[in-house]
């Protein structure tokens, strides 16, 4: 059975103890390659969370007849 897809926060959570561990210099290299392969994983996974979420996310405003429209994050003014 493989194992369970890590929720976006664990992913994060995971992320940053590799980093740090990778920081730290010492590891092995066969152990530090494995962190570094493991890390690029939940970095990608991560990364497609987030953009489906900013996919998700859109502006509301009144149109012409009063009602709500979704306007895209891209064409939103920052």
């Amino acid at each position: 059975m493989p194992a369970k897809k890590p929720t976006f926060e664990e992913a994060m959570e995971r992320l940053e103890v590799i980093v740090s561990r990778l920081e730290q210099g010492d590891a092995p290299l066969e152990e530090a390659m494995a962190l570094f392969e493991e890390g690029t994983a939940l970095m990608k996974q991560c990364s497609q969370t987030l953009d489906k979420a900013e996919q998700k996310v859109a502006k509301l405003f009144p149109g012409r007849d009063g009602k709500a429209v979704e306007e895209p994050m891209e064409d939103m003014e920052l």
